[in-house]
């Protein structure tokens, strides 16, 4: 659908739900297009296509919201959707926080990010880089069997509009191509992993040989895996499981969290909670950045800030709601569904790079842990103890000299914060990305 079409849409289920009884409404057009493919031990397994389209009406009586979607378009089901929003929005109970942003508010220029690359792949060429990636993979020597490998793209149309004057509309695109595979066998031990690529240019995606070939590296170089004995050591966390912390930080500094007093950096705002020099970004303008968006998920202006400052603790992550809950401004971090109302989140997050290479970081270590998976979700939000599940490499004399696998790594994440610390290898490849952290005396539970 064309931007002036969608928000044509808009605007008038807006003026519907007013003329019936609303105060005020916003609404959501989400179009949305993908195009997967999956190839497995030498041929083609799947080729899919979806293409969706959905609408969601938020109303407000007074101090009641409600929401609802719906992915039909045509003008009775429209006109459904208007009277049930306003029906229920009578019913529900009073929120003294919900509403609309304010004029003053609202992104009135959103900034060009290059978030959508115009060219969709053909099907044989998502085919092709699946093929290619398999292929590298399994030539690995020491790789036995495959899982295979896919390659997918998809795009989203993006409207917006509210009675506050909001009306704006935007796309995003995204392009991927992954590789799993296995080494080893039933007698010696067999070991999975992976490797993956992902970017909103296909031009921006690394070559499906190297996807592949790092994944069968990955998966020999496990091969072997030992125990350990139950020791306090420095631990080292690869760039792929170093970034979850970024996710910690952020649901510990969600407005919502802080609001309920459910988070263990509710006391934080204003002190150090990362070394002196160290510094977390959040920046939805970042250009090509896989979660840009020109404004937050009510059409509020968002801008890049540095959530943590030299370790000091700067922001929390605010939407209306919770920035009303708090009694602060909005920081501009809503995002919502069409079935969804607006809560905080990030966009793209990352930490800043440190001085020191990773093998500097390793040189110094007469025994420690290099992690490169984590598993499980024992991390407790409220008091901030980590305990997961691992697999790695363990480190003697200052070197990386054996796999290890069934392990458990467990700290304070408060404790983990203020003892971190970053090499210089950030790669911006996620949308939430740190390099890789070193942190000194955490327990590593073994045999």
């Amino acid at each position: 659908m064309v931007a002036e079409d969608a928000l044509s849409l808009l605007t008038d289920l807006i003026a519907k739900a007013k003329t019936v009884g609303a105060d005020a409404a916003d609404a959501l057009l989400v179009d949305q297009a993908s195009l997967s493919v999956a190839y497995r031990l030498g041929r083609p397994e799947k080729v899919e296509r979806s293409e969706s389209g959905d609408v969601g009406l938020r109303v407000f009586i007074g101090k009641r919201q409600a929401l609802v979607s719906s992915s039909d378009r045509s003008r009775p089901a429209l006109d459904e959707l208007v009277e049930r929003a306003v029906a229920m929005a009578r019913t529900v109970p009073e929120d003294p926080f919900c509403g609309l942003a304010e004029p003053s508010q609202l992104a009135r220029d959103l900034p060009a990010l290059d978030i959508c690359d115009p060219v969709e792949p053909l099907p044989g060429v998502l085919v092709d880089w699946a093929q290619r990636a398999e292929d590298s993979a399994r030539a690995v020597p020491g790789v036995t069997n495959s899982e295979g490998a896919e390659a997918g793209w998809g795009r989203s149309f993006v409207a917006l509009a509210g009675s506050n004057g909001l009306a704006h509309s935007y796309s995003v695109s995204s392009v991927q191509v992954s590789a799993a595979v296995l080494a080893g066998d039933a007698t010696g031990g067999m070991e999975r992993d992976y490797d993956y690529s992902s970017a909103v240019y296909a031009g921006d995606l690394r070559t499906p040989e190297d996807i592949g070939h790092g994944a069968g590296h990955r998966a020999v170089r496990r091969l072997g895996a030992r125990k350990v004995k139950t020791a306090r050591v420095p631990v080292i966390f690869d760039p792929r499981v170093s970034r979850g912390f970024l996710g910690h930080l952020s649901g510990a500094i969600n407005g919502g969290a802080i609001a309920r007093g459910t988070s263990f950096l509710k006391d934080s705002l204003g002190q150090r909670i990362l070394p002196a020099d160290v510094t977390v970004i959040d920046d939805p303008h970042r250009q090509r950045g896989l979660r840009s968006k020109p404004c937050d998920g009510e059409g509020v202006a968002n801008r890049r800030r540095a959530v943590v400052e030299d370790g000091v603790l700067t922001t929390w992550l605010l939407d209306l709601r919770s920035a009303r809950q708090l009694g602060l401004e909005t920081t501009g971090h809503a995002s919502r569904g069409v079935g969804s109302p607006p809560s905080p989140s990030v966009t793209n997050l990352w930490l800043e790079p440190g001085a020191i290479t990773p093998d500097e970081m390793v040189s110094d270590i007469a025994d420690g842990f290099y992690v490169t998976e984590l598993f499980g979700m024992g991390v407790n939000g409220v008091t901030g103890d980590y305990s997961r599940g691992a697999a790695g490499f363990w480190i003697s004399g200052g070197e990386i000299v054996y796999p290890v696998s069934e392990v458990t790594v467990a700290g304070n994440l408060k404790d983990m914060f203020l003892h971190l610390t970053p090499a210089n290898d950030l790669v911006f490849r996620y949308g939430m990305d740190a390099p890789t952290l070193r942190i000194d005396g955490m327990t590593v539970a073994g045999a």
